[in-house]
């Protein structure tokens, strides 16, 4: 079968992805795509020009010859570019977040319905060990069926904020809300269960100094209570807590699994707890499971990012593009069921607190509503519909902050890719 042509726009974030189409059997990386000069050398260094066209703009890149694109851009403007994408014929991986409003959500949708391209969300915490192997167990019924769960991202990001924002002050993560960033909590309960959810209630947390320190206008975390369409529930958690958790449980009518915790397993979410009954009513003898789950390609795998799940994302979409029924790709709808609990959690923080409908953009029915909605944090595309990034009003942060940020991105900088 023949490889497929990939390029990538985003070469800071979108390096395990460029590294796979460089290295992969099925795969082929033929351009990258990025603004800045550091970043092109390194991957120059890295993959070499044989066969790679390297760019600085996006307008150029797009008529490359190629099969699919990488979306591994800034995070609140993957719709835009792909839809683009799609309508130039080329099929989409898209990196973490799928949308920003929901007039992107709903034009997103038409375009990969009306185009018939292939669009995978990489939400790679879905294919981390742990909750991967617990949908595996959920969908052969070994814990009956769901009840409640819960999943943890704690990122305190203020060591690495220089390294992802540069002392940008308009950058997207210093203007994105508490409950924004929250496919990594909720998205893996998601493809756990396959089930859709219905209401949401949010929860905003306080503002403290480290978050002000970094720039940001946000609550230190969000927090969504979830009603899924069977009637279990899902709390999720995501910010910037002191301390870094990546943490999944499942609870249903014939047992629970859950993954370790890194205090208690320096491996996290390589490590599996499952206890399940045969019948429900009262505890049976069952089965009391500690393992670390192991997959096929594992082996390779280990070396990417993110617990391994960055191959495993790339693996799952190369595979969908040649046609293979079991690759295990997020579609579009799948996608939005992860982030619009995050999305309307904020608008629930902003009502006080009540609990929302999410709307199933599967029924075109239900699309004419939100076609023009803007709202959300960035005032490049919100227009009049312009939400604060903070409930009770963005703080005022000086000037000062995003030059300290920035110098000690620059310093940074010439450690990660030498001088120039």
């Amino acid at each position: 079968m023949e490889k497929i042509k990939i390029g990538v726009l985003g070469g800071y974030r979108g390096e395990s992805m460029i590294r796979y189409a460089h290295t992969a059997d099925n795969a082929e990386l033929v351009a990258v795509c990025d603004k800045s000069e550091d970043v092109i050398r390194n991957v120059k260094k890295k993959c070499g020009e044989d066969g790679i066209t390297y760019y600085d703009n996006f307008e150029d890149f797009i008529k490359h010859d190629m099969d699919a694109v990488v979306l591994a851009n800034y995070a609140n403007e993957h719709a835009p570019f792909a839809i683009r994408c799609l309508k130039a014929g080329l099929h989409v991986f898209s990196e973490v977040l799928p949308v920003q409003t929901m007039k992107e959500a709903v034009e997103l949708i038409e375009t990969i319905e009306e185009t018939g391209k292939i669009y995978a969300y990489g939400e790679n915490y879905c294919y981390m060990p742990g909750p991967y192997e617990m949908r595996r167990l959920y969908k052969e019924g070994k814990i009956g069926e769901f009840e409640y769960g819960e999943g943890e991202y704690v990122h305190n990001c203020e060591p690495i904020w220089p390294d992802i924002t540069y002392g940008e002050k308009d950058h997207w993560r210093n203007h994105m809300y508490a409950n924004f960033y929250c496919t990594h909590s909720i998205g893996p309960l998601i493809h756990i269960t396959g089930l859709r959810p219905v209401k949401v209630t949010g929860f905003e947390s306080k503002m403290n100094m480290r978050k002000a320190r970094c720039g940001s206008y946000s609550g230190l975390f969000g927090m969504e209570m979830i009603e899924l369409e069977n009637g279990g529930i899902i709390k999720s958690i995501h910010g910037d807590l002191y301390r870094d958790s990546i943490w999944y449980s499942v609870y249903g009518g014939l047992g629970r699994m859950e993954t370790a915790r890194e205090d208690a397993d320096k491996k996290g979410v390589g490590r599996l707890y499952v206890n399940i009954d045969s019948y429900s009513g009262e505890y049976g003898d069952g089965e009391h499971l500690d393992y670390h789950p192991e997959r096929e390609h594992d082996k390779v795998a280990e070396s990417y990012g993110h617990g391994s799940s960055d191959f495993y994302t790339m693996y799952n979409f190369v595979r969908k593009i040649q046609g293979y029924e079991d690759a295990d790709t997020i579609d579009v709808y799948e996608a939005l069921d992860m982030f619009l609990p995050g999305h309307f959690a904020y608008r629930s923080v902003l009502q006080g607190g009540i609990p929302l409908e999410i709307p199933n953009l599967r029924n075109k029915e239900e699309r004419d509503f939100w076609r023009n909605d803007t709202a959300c944090t960035d005032p490049k595309v919100a227009g009049d519909m312009l939400l604060p990034v903070f409930s009770k009003g963005n703080p005022d942060i000086p000037d000062e902050v995003y030059e300290e940020v920035r110098l000690k991105w620059e310093k940074k900088k010439i450690e990660k890719f030498g001088e120039k």
